[in-house]
């Protein structure tokens, strides 16, 4: 993005292993919250999470099959969330990345200051997840019209992002060895003109998420410009802190 190494700002990331979402969840409101006062850097927090349907703010009940009851049933939570879109899925062999940004930093519009562009932030998060499957062999692509990255009609990686006080929150998931029948439970996304796919259904065998959330760090951080450092002192004690009390 045209600035030299020493002026690129950090881009922080960590490994969390498995994370309960709720915990995950409150854990980003709180980065976010610091990251607006310029307590952290821009960070990338990356995990797995037990089994979750999560329904965003655009989504229609009609999504999620049989209802919330059915699918805790199946030993899946169900939690309503303040990201955008509709039902997905999380859960094991899944890798989950939630972006704590300040967009205007990443992503500044010009003649708008303290502005930040979130469909090229979404672009770029479609940038990464892609090369990360590419480096890997699976050739994942943009489908016009929907947002992730996509192996011909069948989603292997969903998005879906909120922004407050210019701080992004939520962020990408990543079918990994996701075991794809959980999704045959929902409408995933409200997209019910293609399925889902996973890297090892792809012929990308003995990856594992941890892995994977490596290349995908490394991957937004070439996207957005920045320098990819392991988290510090300051985001490591708050992480720590977080799940501790979890």
């Amino acid at each position: 993005r045209g600035r030299l190494w020493g002026m690129r700002p950090r881009l922080r990331h960590l490994w969390l292993g498995t994370v309960p979402y709720r915990d995950a969840w409150e854990l980003q409101h709180r980065l976010a919250l610091a990251r607006a006062a310029d307590e952290v850097d821009d960070c990338l927090l990356l995990l797995e999470h037990p089994p979750v349907y999560t329904m965003g703010r655009g989504g229609d009940p009609a999504h999620l099959g049989a209802g919330p009851a059915a699918l805790q049933a199946l030993g899946a939570e169900c939690i309503e969330v303040d990201r955008g879109g509709s039902v997905t899925f999380h859960g094991p062999g899944q890798m989950v990345g939630y972006p704590i940004l300040r967009l205007a930093q990443a992503f500044p519009i010009s003649g708008s200051p303290g502005r930040g562009d979130a469909v090229a932030y979404v672009r770029a998060l479609e940038a990464a997840l892609i090369a990360t499957a590419r480096h890997h062999g699976v050739p994942a692509e943009r489908r016009p019209g929907m947002s992730g990255a996509w192996v011909g009609r069948n989603k292997l990686a969903a998005i879906g992002v909120k922004l407050a006080r210019g701080v992004t929150q939520h962020g990408v998931a990543l079918n990994v060895t996701t075991d794809l029948g959980w999704f045959g439970h929902v409408v995933p996304c409200g997209i019910d003109d293609g399925g889902v796919t996973s890297m090892e259904r792809e012929g990308a065998a003995g990856l594992t998420p941890m892995a994977l959330g490596e290349d995908f760090a490394e991957a937004l951080a070439e996207v957005i410009g920045a320098r990819l450092e392991v988290a510090g002192p300051v985001l490591t004690q708050m992480v720590n802190g977080s799940t501790a009390a979890a």
